[in-house]
Parts: C-alpha cells; sequence; structure tokens
C-alpha cells in the first residue's frame, strides 16, 4: 500500500478536510468520460469541484435522486447507469474504510445504487477524512436495505450474531429509500471478514442490499488529514493477484 502526503502548513475543519479531499479527487477524472458519483456530504463537495470542468467530461451517472438533483443544478448532465457499459472512475464517500479498502457506506441511504454504480467503474476513490479509518468495521452502525415485511425477522437474524437492528426513521416515519425500500441500521457488529460477511447477508431473505462494500471495494481512498490528504493505494502491485 503507497501512500503520498501534500504538504499543509496548518490544521484544517471537518468541512475543510472533505473540501481538501474532495478537489483532489479531479486527478482521477477522466477527460471526455462519464464520472460515477455518489452520495453524501464530502461527494457534494466533489461536485461542486467537478463543475468547474463540466466542459471536460460527458457527463455523471449518480447513485442517488439527490446527487442527481444537484448535478442538474449545475449544469452537468446526468446519465442513467443503463446508458453506459462501464466507468473509468466511481467518486464516494464512506462511513467507514478499513486497511484493505473494505468499506461500511449507506449512511445516507443510497447503498445499492452505490452499488449499482461502483459496479459500473473500474476504479473506486473513496473521498473521506481521516475519523472514517479504522481497523475493523463496524463501529459505525451497518446500514442494510430491506424489504419491509421483513423487518423483524431480520431483526432476530442480526440479534442471534450478535447486533441489534433498528428501523431508520425521521421523527415516528420509517426513512425510505430512493428505491421505496427501509433501512435497518445495526450496530455492536465487529466485521472481521467483510467479504464473508457481505456473502453471507446478501443471501438472507429480504435483504435488498447490505451496506458492507467488500466486493465493490475502494481501489483509491483519498484521506483529508491535519497533515494534508494522504493517499492509499489498496490495488495489488504488479504480478500480484
Amino acid at each position: 500500500m503507497n501512500h503520498a502526503t501534500s504538504p499543509v502548513t496548518s490544521a484544517y475543519s471537518q468541512d475543510e478536510l472533505k473540501t481538501q479531499v474532495a478537489r483532489a479527487a479531479l486527478a482521477y477524472v477522466v477527460p471526455g468520460e462519464i464520472v460515477g458519483v455518489g452520495t453524501g456530504s464530502t461527494v457534494n463537495k466533489f461536485i461542486d469541484a467537478v463543475a468547474g470542468m463540466k466542459d471536460r467530461i460527458r457527463g455523471a451517472v449518480s447513485s442517488s435522486q439527490a446527487s442527481t438533483a444537484r448535478l442538474q443544478a449545475l449544469g452537468i448532465k446526468v446519465f442513467e447507469a443503463q446508458e453506459v457499459d462501464s466507468l473509468a472512475v466511481y467518486i464516494d464517500g464512506a462511513d467507514e474504510i478499513d486497511a484493505q479498502g473494505n468499506m461500511i457506506k449507506g449512511g445516507g441511504a443510497a447503498l445499492t445504487r452505490e452499488k449499482i454504480v461502483a459496479a459500473l467503474a473500474r476504479c473506486f476513490v473513496c473521498i473521506a477524512d481521516e475519523s472514517k479509518l479504522v481497523q475493523t468495521l463496524g463501529k459505525f452502525a451497518l446500514p442494510v436495505e430491506i424489504i419491509p415485511m421483513a423487518a423483524k425477522q431480520l431483526g432476530r437474524q442480526f440479534a442471534a450474531i450478535g447486533g441489534h437492528a433498528r428501523v431508520r426513521t425521521a421523527g415516528e416515519v420509517p426513512v425510505l429509500t430512493d428505491n421505496g425500500q427501509m433501512i435497518l441500521d445495526v450496530s455492536g457488529l465487529q466485521i472481521r471478514e467483510p467479504r464473508a460477511f457481505e456473502l453471507e447477508i446478501s443471501q438472507w431473505p429480504g435483504v435488498v442490499t447490505v451496506g458492507v462494500f467488500a466486493i465493490q471495494k475502494a481501489q483509491i481512498c483519498l484521506l483529508g488529514t491535519p497533515r494534508g490528504v494522504r493517499t492509499l493505494d489498496f490495488r495489488a502491485p504488479a504480478g500480484q493477484p
């Protein structure tokens, strides 16, 4: 794993760190192509930054209605995922990321569409501040998009493996994804084998998408730190699988 740090002379607020990594991500945008765009506060800063080069890209594929609206408001053409065969790069944030590039995502309730767009991309670039880097996934409650009728059954299944599942609500009303489904937030887990965990939970009846991104994990993470942008490269060295 390679590390590169850009020099800075002062500390940054978390908001400034997000702006810093969002701008750094512009280096991974391929001129003349369509860029994959995720969801969330850090991605919003990337959208604002990429608007400055909108005449040099064909447009974007977005993972949420909120990101689509922001892109279009800035004059960036948004393509549907089914209109493209592949993307050079997908830029998105993470709620947690480990030292291998595995992530927990879904705090913004867009995890299903994020996985779909990530699967189209040849490179996933995660942009995050250093508080998101963890040794073991699970401190952040795991989002799971579910079919509503399975909520209680899935709650029991998560309890059996040490988790505590709660339906995400806004006040008294369940939060619905852009797909019209509910979110379970599962706390109390320590996810030591992310890929195996993702494969297992994805098979549970009623699960639409589990918010572990180990199959569609990051290849690059641009990590905002008070010392500058730290680049984590999870790609295997040449000659290694």
